[in-house]
């Protein structure tokens, strides 16, 4: 039985990025959402206006994306040190930017329907309302995207990708908001042109504007999250830079190398390396200490005996 503490070799896992005040905002940004989309659905149930009423269902998916990420949040925390997860809890935030961009791409198809509809069947549109409440739209996501702005992207380090702090999470409510904001800005300017210059159609065309626009961000959002839980690999620049400092010393060679995120700003590598001149474990990692978003590294060491590489 070893009997020595092996506090040394061991190492947490808890990748996540959990910010408080990151969920602190969301859940104030959530709670107004809310009580200005039940506005809206009344207003529009009153005023008989389906522009209103589509605008406050649309901010009920927002409002759902934002639960999603409170409970990203939350469960990230609560399961950090579960050792259910061989990583940690760092994709969980990644994973709720996941769904809310998935939800801003239902929301961008819905209201390109929409617009596509009343185009073949334009239905009166009650100005004034529409106006007022648009424009309340509009301060309400002023504020909450004041609320999530200074927060929703923080940049540490020096590098393009191994050294990117993002929190997906509260990105993609920061991107719900943002949403928001650009459909009441299209909104308003539709609706005077509407009513000053009788100009109908911009209403709908300002609102597949819109939706193209969402998609776009929904897109990019996708693609981030998405190459992170399908665990993509670093940037190819870094890959060289790592096995640039490995072979540069003595006649180290990699035989092998896989390097993934396991959090919105951690990686975990394993290298296989082949060389004449076995060191210990300390010596590779030291190699790699400008890397210090390597956070999890396991190293290999194949020893080259003439003709053959017995395995170290």
């Amino acid at each position: 039985m070893h009997a020595h503490s092996l506090d040394t070799w061991q190492h947490p896992h808890d990748f996540a990025v959990i910010q408080e005040h990151g969920e602190k905002r969301t859940g104030q940004v959530l709670v107004i959402t809310a009580i200005t989309m039940l506005f809206e659905i009344g207003a529009g149930m009153a005023f008989g206006s389906m522009a209103l009423l589509a605008d406050g269902w649309h901010m009920g998916t927002h409002v759902a994306a934002f639960l999603i990420t409170i409970f990203a949040y939350r469960f990230a925390k609560k399961h950090a040190n579960n050792t259910a997860f061989a990583f940690g809890t760092g994709k969980v935030g990644v994973l709720g930017g996941f769904a809310s961009a998935i939800a801003l791409i239902v929301v961008a198809l819905v209201m390109l329907i929409e617009s596509g509809q009343r185009i073949l069947a334009p239905q009166p549109i009650h100005f004034n309302e529409a106006i007022g409440v648009a424009a309340l739209g509009l301060l309400v996501n002023i504020a909450c995207a004041f609320l999530l702005q200074d927060h929703h992207d923080h940049d540490h380090g020096h590098g393009e990708d191994d050294h990117h702090h993002h929190d997906h999470n509260l990105k993609a409510a920061y991107l719900h908001v943002m949403a928001d904001a650009l459909t009441s800005v299209l909104a308003i300017g539709a609706l005077i042109s509407g009513k000053y210059f009788g100009w109908h159609w911009l209403d709908p065309l300002m609102g597949i504007v819109g939706a193209l626009v969402i998609s776009r961000w929904a897109y990019s959002l996708v693609r981030e999250t998405g190459g992170i839980l399908l665990d993509g690999s670093i940037n190819a620049a870094t890959l060289g830079a790592i096995k640039e400092k490995i072979e540069g010393a003595l006649d180290n060679r990699i035989a092998d190398m896989h390097i993934w995120k396991v959090g919105p700003a951690h990686y975990a590598a394993i290298l296989s390396i082949v060389t004449h001149y076995p060191q210990k474990i300390g010596y590779y990692k030291e190699l790699l200490r400008d890397f210090p978003n390597l956070a999890h590294l396991t190293v290999e060491i194949h020893t080259c005996e003439g003709e053959t590489c017995v395995p170290r």
